[in-house]
């Protein structure tokens, strides 16, 4: 007698559920479209207003994305997706979104016809394994140390940045940049750390033709005393403190109380022979550059200045690990511990320049340097920051290359072949797991349909053309040329994507697919404001199924 209303419960509950899957892939769907035209060579720019007001340029997946403030949870968790991208390969941020987008959008229709999440999802995730199998039988490995293969493997992966317009200025710094900072680790391997030891010194004037790579460092500091020390000194012998070269100052407020005035010449002399001491210490190692990341007083200015030393104070720790890394010295913590092996021998040149109305310090023809700046002159800040975010994309390019020396095809000719692949193996899967498979095969060709749409040439016959070609499976690297929208052979046209990318942003769209599958509920913890003069909290409502059903889970 019963038994109708359970089913009637039932059906409720699946409804609820499939209004939240519903809900999510829209919004997921959503996100998509807003970096949809921002994908290939042709694509357009996005203007930003930020927070404080500024405008950004760009049109990087993940700078626009940083800059979006979403109020739904998927929206958000799709967002996230790029940022992980970004941190993990530097590249490919756009792709995983629209990937992603396009995974969940083949799904909606499976969840309308009542299909279980995790049926697809498992479907999903055998698509994946097989991906990455196809990707693994058609990659080619390349030799590192071949300069104009590297050079090409990055210009075609930031050809799509709003930089490509400088021709090879923006892969030629990032390969020097990353082959000076990269450090063996044995068995082939090598580390290369963008983050702590390549800094970007941007500086507004000249042309971006000026730009380079130092072999050395540069900071935005001067010497303490211009006028008596020396502003260029070359083969420098170089010491890096992390002290300072003062008097020592209480910890806390200290009090002397002193009867007779000769005890406060004590007292002072004291002083000076303390900071007199320490400059003895130090002028023992005949250094010609003293730096420290904290204060220096004048008193030991002036002895090193007597000396015939220059010295600059309070530099950023950061900057001092990368000089250290460059000159081959030691930071050293207190003076009297200082060894002739902690001196820095391995500059060329320490210079101070005056570049637009600031003092830079170079230290510079360094003989095997592990760190390096890079030198950024452009004509506006907006310019600088883009030129930076492409930047920072070609060495993270080359940083996968030098991790992991395989290549793929680009222009959209790997996803037609993993799509290819995996609608060939659908046939051979039984059960009711076939058809998400073969809509997740189908979900890859999102990617070469955006930059057909996004190069402006008729879409539906490229895309046919393309299927075609792959279908017999005869050329794994025919794909689109993104400028000019033709089908051509990716080898010719030295159109290339890293391995490491192409597997994260995989990886990445599919796994984040199924997460989104499975949210069945969303519950927002958040306390609803209550209306002032409105009643006290009023009993708790219990809420049946039934309520669910016509309750907006969602804000408009």
């Amino acid at each position: 007698m019963h038994a109708p209303v359970l089913v009637l419960r039932d059906s409720l509950k699946r409804e609820s559920g499939t209004k939240v899957h519903h809900a999510n892939i829209q919004a997921a769907k959503a996100v998509a479209d807003i970096i949809r035209t921002t994908l290939g060579p042709r694509s357009m720019l996005k203007m930003l207003l930020d927070a404080s007001g500024g405008i950004v340029v760009t049109n990087d997946g993940n700078a626009i994305l940083r800059e979006l403030d979403l109020a739904h949870p998927a929206a958000k968790s799709m967002i996230e997706l790029s940022r992980t991208q970004d941190e993990e390969v530097g590249d490919g941020t756009t792709s995983v979104i629209v990937l992603g987008g396009e995974m969940l959008h083949v799904a909606e229709a499976f969840i309308e016809k009542s299909y279980h999440p995790t049926v697809i999802c498992r479907a999903y995730n055998k698509a994946l394994e097989d991906a990455i199998a196809v990707l693994d039988k058609i990659a080619v490995s390349i030799d590192v140390n071949d300069r104009p293969t590297m050079l090409g493997l990055i210009k075609s992966c930031i050809g799509t940045k709003f930089t490509s317009q400088f021709g090879d200025l923006i892969a030629d710094l990032a390969i020097d940049a990353t082959s000076t900072v990269g450090v063996d680790l044995g068995q082939g391997l090598r580390e290369v750390d963008i983050k702590k030891y390549i800094k970007v010194e941007k500086v507004p004037g000249g042309q971006l033709e000026d730009s380079k790579v130092l072999k050395g460092v540069m900071f935005n500091k001067d010497v303490v005393a211009p006028g008596k020390m020396k502003r260029k000194i070359p083969n420098p012998r170089i010491i890096l403190l992390d002290c300072p070269v003062e008097y020592k100052k209480g910890e806390n407020q200290t009090n002397a109380e002193l009867v007779r005035e000769e005890d406060w010449e004590v007292l002072l002399k004291m002083e000076e022979e303390y900071i007199e001491n320490m400059c003895v210490q130090i002028l023992k190692f005949k250094p010609d550059l003293v730096i420290t990341e904290k204060g220096l007083s004048d008193l030991a200015c002036h002895y090193l200045s007597k000396a015939g030393v220059s010295a600059i104070r309070r530099l950023r720790k950061t900057d001092n690990n990368r000089i250290a890394k460059a000159c081959g010295a030691t930071i050293v913590n207190r003076p009297d511990e200082l060894q002739e092996s902690d001196v820095g021998t391995g500059a060329g040149l320490f210079e101070v320049k005056k570049i637009g109305d600031e003092f830079f310090a170079f230290i510079v023809d360094c003989k095997d340097p592990k760190a390096c700046t890079v030198l950024l002159r452009g004509a506006s800040k907006d310019l600088l920051n883009e030129v930076e975010r492409n930047l920072q994309d070609a060495m993270s390019v080359a940083r996968n290359i030098l991790k992991n020396p395989k290549l793929l095809p680009g222009g959209g000719a790997t996803e037609l072949t993993v799509s290819a692949a995996l609608k060939q193996k659908s046939s051979s899967i039984e059960g009711i797991e076939k058809w998400p498979y073969e809509a997740a095969a189908i979900a890859f060709e999102a990617i070469p349909r955006t930059l057909a749409q996004n190069c402006g040439v008729n879409v539906i016959r490229t895309m046919t053309a393309l299927q075609g070609k792959h279908a017999n499976g005869e050329n794994a690297w025919i794909g689109i040329d993104g400028n000019t929208g033709e089908i051509t052979d990716m080898k010719e046209r030295k159109i290339w994507d890293t391995y490491n990318v192409k597997a994260q942003t995989f990886k990445t769209a599919i796994e984040s697919a199924c997460m989104l599958l499975r949210i069945d509920d969303i519950v927002s913890g958040i306390k609803k404001k209550q209306a002032p003069g409105a009643q006290g909290p009023s009993k708790p409502k219990i809420e049946t199924e039934a309520d669910a059903d016509g309750e907006q889970i969602l804000p408009d």
